[in-house]
């Protein structure tokens, strides 16, 4: 019996969201199960949670976000990736984004538009919510980005992201990155740790 392959509900608005993206493949690697990736709203399960973005609630507390730097340093030594570029034009609408992300899958270019979408927000960052900005950066990584800004406008595509978003809300989600394991919910890029253990059945 194969494990369970863990779901990764995503966002390319989160950093975490991209760091836990950059960690994945050397787990995949470890556990031999690909992640199943979900593109979400994170504006979406914000609004139903009643939740905010950490740059909110973070803002004006004593030693948190030291610690979540710190938390930060640590995960990036863990699994060997490279910090993230903070994007100036943060935070971005990704609506977008997102949609282009459910109209990639439907074109069979999910992955490697991921991989784009990430690159532009947290590597190179723009302004992504700029259609513009967005379509030039998206056709520099080899993608056909007006005809998956075009599809991402279609009624099948809109209505695709928001189940994704709803059904994550309605399975505990709160925030990106969430992981499944089954019914299984795991919430940061902290607790990758624990996913990888839960899939190898350890």
């Amino acid at each position: 019996m194969s494990p369970t392959a863990p779901q990764f509900l995503f966002d390319f608005g989160s950093p975490n969201a991209f760091l836990s993206h950059e960690a994945i493949p050397a787990i995949e690697a470890r556990i031999g199960v690909k992640f199943e990736y979900v593109p979400v709203l994170l504006g979406g399960i914000f609004k139903a949670t009643n939740n905010r973005s950490p740059g909110e609630t973070l803002a004006g507390v004593r030693n948190k976000p030291e610690f979540n730097a710190l938390e930060t340093e640590r995960f990036l030594k863990r699994f060997k990736v490279k910090p993230y570029v903070w994007n100036p034009f943060f935070p971005v609408n990704t609506l977008n984004l997102m949609r282009a992300a459910v109209a990639a899958q439907a074109e069979g270019v999910f992955e490697k538009y991921i991989d784009a979408a990430f690159h532009h927000m947290w590597v190179e960052p723009k302004k992504m919510d700029d259609p513009e900005v967005a379509m030039k950066a998206i056709a520099a990584s080899g993608l056909d980005a007006a005809k998956l800004f075009a599809r991402a406008q279609e009624a099948d595509v809109k209505a695709r992201l928001i189940a994704n978003t709803q059904d994550a809300v309605e399975r505990g989600a709160f925030g990106s990155p969430t992981f499944f394991v089954g019914k299984e919910i795991f919430f940061g890029k902290e607790q990758l740790r624990d996913v990888e253990e839960l899939v190898r059945g350890e």
